[in-house]
């Protein structure tokens, strides 16, 4: 089954993008036969910089998007929201990929569940 969950909101100050990626973690945990893809888009491409630092005891989406392409998922970010917000490709995690709304559009439609948050 293929998955796909939309994160928009920025990594801190909300705990959207926290519950989408616990829910990708979730999946991807619960049955290896789920292709799980996060999107990040407008804000939350930022959820991808490398080199966050957060307090002890205090959830870290760095961390968790590192699970999710160790649990085999991929994680995408929209190219022109990076671009909005100033962030290069080294400047992110190792493994994510800068996409496009094209490649969004096809795996939207390849999906068979689409989650936003």
């Amino acid at each position: 089954m293929q998955v796909l969950l939309i994160l928009n909101d920025p990594p801190y100050g909300s705990e959207r993008c926290y519950n989408g990626l616990r829910l990708a973690l979730a999946l991807a945990k619960a049955d290896p036969a789920i292709a799980v893809t996060v999107f990040l888009m407008a804000d939350a491409v930022t959820c991808a910089k490398s080199g966050q630092k957060t307090p002890d005891g205090y959830y870290n989406v760095e961390r968790m998007l590192k699970g999710v392409l160790a649990g085999k998922g991929q994680v995408l970010l929209c190219g022109t929201c990076m671009d909005a917000r100033g962030l290069a490709d080294a400047e992110m995690l190792s493994g994510v990929r800068r996409s496009t709304m094209a490649e969004l559009a096809t795996i939207t439609v390849s999906a068979e569940k689409v989650l936003v948050f």
